[in-house]
């Protein structure tokens, strides 16, 4: 089954609970969104905040996915670049499926959603993430169009002893 994805959705207590509920499954299922496990809602919760924040200000756009039930169970933040000389792309950011839901093309299906909600706002030509080395998440991204155009080698520590690259890729909308 399909997931429908919207753009901007209304912030109530629900979504929100479930935005940060994703996010510490996604987390401690080992996913690559700014935590390592164990992590719970509270340890979450700051970020999410931040990225809330971002929204009411205009700088950040949500993306969600949901199932069948309406369950949150896809996200990706969209965040317009404040620098002068770089708003014709924008970033984006913490792109996650349920683990449960993982080889069912719904990553696929986020990133062509996050790029046609990219495509609509009006002057970007592009669609910019990093991602962390050692997961493969490079091929899967290269698989959906992006392509690697650089990367910083050991410029994330996961744990003492477990360095992992930065790899930064890049979706032309042409």
């Amino acid at each position: 089954m399909a997931l429908t994805f919207e753009l901007d959705p209304a912030v109530s207590r629900d979504l929100r609970d479930q935005v940060l509920t994703l996010w510490a499954d996604v987390s401690n299922a080992g996913g690559s969104v700014g935590f390592v496990p164990p992590v719970g809602a509270d340890d979450i919760r700051p970020e999410l905040v931040r990225h809330l924040i971002a929204m009411a200000e205009g700088r950040t756009r949500l993306l969600v996915g949901r199932d069948g039930t309406g369950e949150v169970v896809a996200t990706a933040f969209l965040t317009l670049n404040t620098h002068r000389l770089m708003r014709h792309w924008l970033w984006l950011y913490t792109v996650m499926v349920h683990p449960r839901h993982q080889g069912k093309g719904y990553g696929r299906e986020l990133l062509a959603a996050a790029a046609d909600a990219a495509h609509g706002i009006d002057g970007i030509e592009a669609v910019r993430l990093t991602c962390r080395g050692g997961l493969g998440l490079e091929r899967f991204y290269a698989s959906c169009g992006y392509k690697e155009v650089g990367r910083i080698p050991d410029a994330i520590r996961v744990a003492p002893g477990d360095d992992r690259d930065d790899i930064v890729m890049l979706l032309p909308l042409g």
